[in-house]
């Protein structure tokens, strides 16, 4: 994708935002472990915590499809998600709202129909996402400016 170097400049700066934050997120918390020394262990725990709910196969690729294209029927998901089949997304959405990042959404009928939506949780981990999408986007070649 060949961006405006203008809209270039919003996304880059947009990140180093985000890099700006992480550290001071970081900072924070070490100050919570000068007196026992500073604790990295728990700092690679909370990560691998919490990129966990996004680890496994295909939980990524419901939560994108949720958060890009909005509130989705089961079959909906499934034509939208190349190559799943009904049972996995059956288990992957039941994992998801087991995280607290789905909610099934029961539509009275008739016909009763069934839909699902991002949590607030799940909108914010959306939302945390996107500047790291964008920077793995750039990183990779996919996005650039313009000439």
């Amino acid at each position: 994708m060949i961006v405006t170097d203008e809209d270039f400049k919003v996304i880059d700066s947009a990140i180093e935002d985000v890099r700006k934050s992480g550290t001071k997120i970081r900072k924070t918390f070490a100050a919570y472990n000068e007196s026992e020394g500073y604790d990295i262990a728990w700092e690679v725990s909370a990560a691998v915590e919490a990129f966990s709910s996004f680890s496994s196969r295909w939980s990524i690729e419901i939560l994108s499809t949720l958060y890009i294209a909005g509130d989705r029927r089961f079959n909906e998901m499934r034509k939208l998600l190349t190559g799943i089949s009904s049972r996995t997304l059956s288990d992957k959405l039941t994992h998801c709202a087991e995280l607290g990042l789905v909610n099934r959404i029961v539509d009275e009928g008739p016909p009763i129909r069934v839909r699902y939506q991002l949590t607030e949780h799940g909108r914010n981990a959306g939302r945390l996402l996107s500047p790291l999408v964008a920077y793995m986007k750039i990183q990779k070649g996919r996005v650039v400016k313009e000439k």
